[in-house]
């Protein structure tokens, strides 16, 4: 499986209340690092049989943005929010068909932590998926446990020059 992972785009100032923050909408510089990565993975030639997203607002503008540059179906997965269950979600990946490239929106420090996990490094490993950045794992194996290549770790910088 082909897995895409992409932090979603710039957005406003964190907000002290949970339910409030989870509807902070991305800036519109955000909206540009998105449609700017959008143009980067068409230009890689990526296309991923479809797109899941956490429910909040600024990774479902992501992952929208994303999917319609990209053609690709959009699906919220509650695993994907920042509080989200890494292994719930890698479990919701297994039942995909292997074959499967999927493209997930999220945030941070959940993002890097299941990378971690998938590679097999130590949770803190260094690895940064800054905002707007773009991971690629080619995941080997999901049972015993989840295994997996890191592929691509690319910045909004370097994506915008790919787009």
């Amino acid at each position: 499986m082909e897995l895409f992972i992409l932090r979603h785009g710039e957005a406003g100032k964190s907000l002290p209340a949970r339910r409030q923050d989870g509807e902070r909408p991305l800036t519109t510089d955000g909206e540009q690092q998105v449609r700017e990565v959008a143009r980067a993975l068409s230009s890689l030639k990526v296309k991923p049989d479809f797109i899941v997203s956490s429910p909040l607002k600024r990774a479902r503008q992501t992952a929208d943005i994303s999917g319609r540059a990209l053609k690709a179906k959009v699906e919220v997965w509650d695993e994907l929010k920042p509080e989200g269950d890494k292994k719930a979600f890698l479990t919701k990946l297994s039942k995909l068909r292997h074959e499967s490239r999927v493209l997930c929106v999220g945030h941070e420090p959940f993002l890097t932590s299941m990378i971690d996990d998938v590679i097999g490094v130590p949770n803190g490993s260094g690895i940064i998926l800054r905002k707007a950045g773009l991971a690629r794992l080619t995941i080997t194996s999901f049972n015993p446990k989840t295994g997996g290549v890191l592929r691509w770790l690319l910045t909004p910088r370097l994506l915008k020059q790919l787009s």
